[in-house]
């Protein structure tokens, strides 16, 4: 059985690092109570997730309400459920919340004939069949805002990018694909 949590509020919804720059793990971390779940994610996934809610708030008035540093950072413990995957993202207007969807990546079975040149088809499992972690969480709108501002902070913690390629750049260098 997959970690399933449903959370209809959220006592703090937030995003750190561990590690050093170039070797950081990414988490998000959802808690409410004693219950928490912390998510391993991408760097941009955490990047993504809040353009996406900025996006939103826009159009929204600002609540005023900031919710405390605490709830920003990582709780104890931070071992992840799972590893994202697919996110989904909303806003219920009825109740005023932003809707953040977490779901597991889940790596399906390849079958390869390694005997041929000419191997058949690669069979995936379908997604269906697949019983993957799923995270549900309603934010209020300072919450979502509290969130967007720790993510831009924790994302660019981390090594700055090259202004030609995007990629990051290490403290020894970076060799450029667009730079011959």
């Amino acid at each position: 059985m997959s970690v399933y949590f449903d959370f209809d509020e959220v006592d703090a919804f937030t995003v750190g690092a561990i590690g050093q720059p170039g070797e950081r793990v990414f988490l998000l971390q959802a808690r409410h109570g004693p219950t928490s779940v912390t998510i391993k994610c991408e760097k941009r996934q955490a990047g993504a997730i809040a353009d996406y809610l900025r996006r939103v708030l826009v159009d929204l008035p600002d609540s005023g309400i900031k919710p405390s540093a605490d709830a920003l950072e990582l709780a104890a413990p931070t071992d992840p459920a799972f590893v994202l995957g697919p996110v989904g993202l909303g806003y219920d207007r009825d109740n005023d919340r932003l809707l953040v969807q977490l779901e597991e990546l889940v790596v399906t079975d390849i079958d390869l004939d390694d005997d041929s040149e000419n191997a058949g088809p690669i069979e995936l499992r379908d997604a269906a069949d697949v019983d993957r972690g799923h995270v549900r969480l309603f934010l209020s709108r300072s919450q979502a805002s509290a969130f967007c501002e720790q993510a831009e902070t924790v994302v660019a913690a981390g090594r700055p990018p090259c202004r030609w390629c995007g990629n990051p750049i290490n403290p020894d260098g970076h060799a450029c694909p667009r730079m011959n």
